[in-house]
């Protein structure tokens, strides 16, 4: 069942394992917009929880090309027929409309380059919303068996270049947002802005 984090800011996740949760996140409004498309085999469950929600999509922005985030783009996209956003330099099969790249707008999101987990990674601001999609630029600290409610990094396992995801975090500062949704481990819902900021002052700090 989908999760409302936030008015018209939904979870749905698309698929659980023993040690993962796998989610999209519907943006509802004037432009009801999907961050993300989950499996090649889990649209059937993005199109049922959209179903029992009566939305429609008309539009999806990957943060970058996984395939967890781009394996139901073709899917869904020709379902819907939405108007795709896709990262400079991701490559796809799939139909797109849209290029974008850092500092582009995006409907109501500013993305925001943050490479390292993968080199064309973006994270999507809606600061009206006062909400981030933060991608796997950073993981709930539980991702790692922490306390939740905090922001840790991907393992290198989980990243292409750790130290490079390290440094690009401090890009998301000049924003501000009580919420970031990541994809692993449990959503930040409150001071996410804040609470990036010590994280990224702190990894900074010299030992």
């Amino acid at each position: 069942m989908p999760t409302e984090i936030a008015p018209d800011v939904y979870d749905i996740t698309v698929k659980t394992t023993p040690d993962a949760r796998y989610r999209v996140y519907l943006f509802d409004g004037e432009t009801p917009t999907l961050v993300d498309t989950g499996f090649q085999d889990t649209v059937d469950t993005i199109a049922d929880a959209l179903a029992g929600l009566g939305v429609v999509p008309e539009r999806v922005i990957l943060t970058h090309g996984d395939p967890d985030h781009i394996g139901g783009l073709d899917g869904l996209a020709q379902r819907y027929d939405l108007d795709v956003w896709v990262p400079e330099g991701v490559e796809t099969d799939a139909a797109v409309d849209h290029r974008y790249g850092h500092g582009d707008s995006v409907g109501p999101f500013r993305a925001v380059h943050v490479p390292g987990h993968t080199p064309t990674h973006h994270a999507l601001v809606d600061e009206d919303r006062s909400v981030a999609v933060l991608g796997d630029a950073v993981f709930g600290s539980d991702a790692r068996g922490l306390p939740a409610g905090y922001f840790v990094l991907p393992t290198a396992f989980f990243s292409a270049d750790v130290a490079a995801a390290d440094e690009h975090l401090d890009r998301l500062l000049d924003y501000e947002f009580e919420i970031g949704l990541v994809y692993h481990g449990s959503n930040v819902t409150e001071g996410a802005s804040e609470k990036l900021a010590a994280f990224v002052d702190f990894a900074g700090k010299p030992s």
